[in-house]
């Protein structure tokens, strides 16, 4: 992968990570509109680490505050009056699933889930889902008002962003609206869910990196290029949220998806 590749794609990682349209889907479609080799699932794992990052960076004083919570209330044995710690051991509840559907279905995901007919069809349904909760849910909860069945039913809706086009923010921020969560602290929750997740699918995927390759500049430019990106895609879906809806991003899914079936069926 040369260098001018590998910062377009880590500029579509980082924009398209925490926006509800589905950097998976964006990842292998940039290349198939232009031709490109596909780079594989590994690299779009390490841009995904600069991301990471960005998640990082942003949150820093959450994570002071979730982690050092949770720590105290692990030795107190008991999360009453910390929720900031309970927010923590909500974040490594609602992992598992994830963690597990990459674990199981890498194979699928890399495979026959790349087609672009079948992103074509995820990105709509999905989108219409997103359209659904965002239209229809009250909106009224807060992270700290958050209970085990909210925690449960967003961690098994972020299993199903293994598969590409449904976008993993675009999908738990659809279960945080279902239950009742307003429109940036679902974003929020979504954005902080992420960290475990990306950090652990990096150390697994790691093990498919040539050691060279991870030095060499195409590479490192990609992970830099994703992590500024990210931080900016951050920074405006929570702004933006605030004061309107998701319905710019369910028509770019319904519109992109239209255009990918179009192509397909025009090229092949």
């Amino acid at each position: 992968m040369d260098l001018l590749q590998s910062i377009i794609l880590g500029a579509v990682q980082g924009i398209t990570e925490f926006l509800p349209i589905s950097s998976t889907a964006h990842l292998v479609l940039v290349p198939w509109f232009f031709s490109w080799k596909d780079q594989g699932l590994p690299f779009n794992v390490a841009l995904h680490v600069g991301s990471l990052v960005a998640i990082i960076f942003v949150f820093w004083r959450d994570w002071v505050h979730i982690i050092g919570e949770f720590v105290r209330s692990v030795f107190k044995g008991s999360f009453d009056g910390r929720p900031n710690g309970r927010i923590g051991l909500y974040l490594i509840i609602a992992t598992v699933p994830g963690g597990l559907a990459g674990f199981l279905f890498e194979e699928q995901a890399v495979g026959v889930l790349r087609n672009p007919l079948s992103i074509a069809f995820f990105l709509s349904a999905f989108a219409i889902l997103l359209y659904l909760s965002d239209r229809f849910s009250k909106k009224r909860k807060s992270v700290t008002d958050m209970n085990i069945a909210d925690c449960l039913i967003i961690g098994l809706s972020q299993a199903l962003a293994i598969i590409p086009g449904v976008s993993r923010s675009g999908v738990t921020i659809t279960g945080a609206m279902m239950r009742g969560f307003k429109r940036d602290e679902a974003a929020k929750f979504s954005f902080l869910m992420a960290a475990p997740l990306i950090a652990g699918a990096g150390v697994f995927e790691l093990r498919h990196l040539d050691p060279a390759s991870v030095t060499s500049t195409p590479f490192i430019a990609g992970l830099l290029t994703s992590a500024v990106f990210a931080f900016l895609a951050i920074k405006f879906l929570l702004k933006f949220v605030r004061s309107a809806s998701y319905t710019v991003f369910v028509i770019y899914r319904l519109a992109l998806a239209m255009i990918i079936a179009t192509l397909y069926l025009y090229k092949g």
